[in-house]
Order: C-alpha cells, then sequence, then structure tokens
C-alpha cells in the first residue's frame, strides 16, 4: 500500500471558504488578535525525524522589488510524534513550548514566534508550508527563515503547502 502524502490543514480556514479569520491577524476580531492558527498535519512519510514549518505573506510588497515573501512564522525541530500546533502555540516572545524541542524563530519585524498579517486593502495570500525532515536541525540560539531553508536542504523527504487569502 502506497504511503499518504503530506497534508497540511487550518481548519479555520477551512471553514471560512480559504480566508485567514481576523483573529489571526494584528488587527484581530474583538478580544482575540494575533493569535497563531491551528494547524493539523497528515502523512508524515517514513523515516522523518523532525518537521519545519514557514509560513510567508507572498504578495508583500517592496520599494526594492516587485514581491518579496514577508515571514510571519518559523517553526523547526517539530516531533514527528505532534500531529499540529494548536490555536495560540506561539506564546509571547515566541518558543512557548521550548520543552518539547520545538524552535520558534525570528519573523519579519525580528520578533520571535507567530505574527500575524497586517490589514490591508490589496489582499495578500498567506502561504503555510510544512517539511518532512530526515534529520534534527542545527540551528543554534537564533532560528531565521534563512537559516532553516539552508538547513533542510538535501534532507526534505515530503512537504505540503495551504495557501489562506487575507483581506483587510
Amino acid at each position: 500500500m502506497a504511503q499518504e502524502s503530506l497534508r497540511l490543514v487550518c481548519p479555520p480556514v477551512t471553514h471560512h471558504d480559504g480566508r485567514l479569520p481576523r483573529q489571526y491577524t494584528l488587527e484581530g476580531q474583538g478580544a482575540k488578535k494575533d493569535i497563531s492558527p491551528p494547524l493539523e498535519w497528515y502523512g508524515v512519510p517514513d523515516g522523518t525525524r523532525s518537521l519545519a514549518l514557514v509560513v510567508q505573506d507572498i504578495d508583500a510588497p517592496d520599494p526594492e522589488r516587485p514581491v518579496v515573501p514577508w515571514t510571519h512564522w518559523v517553526v523547526a525541530n517539530i516531533s514527528p510524534e505532534i500531529k499540529g500546533l494548536p490555536e495560540g502555540f506561539s506564546g509571547a516572545g515566541g518558543n512557548a513550548n521550548a520543552d518539547s524541542g520545538v524552535q520558534e524563530g525570528i519573523n519579519d519585524w525580528k520578533q520571535p514566534g507567530w505574527r500575524g498579517p497586517v490589514p490591508d486593502s490589496l489582499g495578500h495570500r498567506i502561504q503555510f508550508r510544512i517539511y518532512a525532515l530526515d534529520d534534527v536541525l542545527s540551528l543554534g540560539n537564533k532560528v531565521t527563515v534563512d537559516k532553516v531553508m539552508e538547513a533542510i536542504d538535501g534532507h526534505v523527504l515530503g512537504e505540503a503547502e495551504l495557501t489562506a487569502v487575507f483581506m483587510g
């Protein structure tokens, strides 16, 4: 029997027709704002020793270039035994669950952990990517998206992507 492909799911995005709900943004909704969204994954390949997650706004403008991905969240060394991250996993200051070996990285606001998108009227695509890796990453204390992407080169057993739409 063939192994299931790696899949990534964010139930609130599914329930909102592909849109990222406001409580996961900097503006928020009521008392809830800037909360890391819940994620689930299925079909982790055999031989996976760790998982890495990168969340980026793939429509972010840059004055120097037309579009540059803006990193909202980077998480490394997630155990393959973990089947998802609950809503609010990323605590203030990141590394809310450091005891598990999970490392939250620095986002493009130069802060650790999740930082949600800023509303604007143009609309943006927020891309969630999970990578199944054949090794545990050695990243040191300061985890960045560049360090993660360099470290996973040649170690990816599988990957999955989920894209949510966000509009202000």
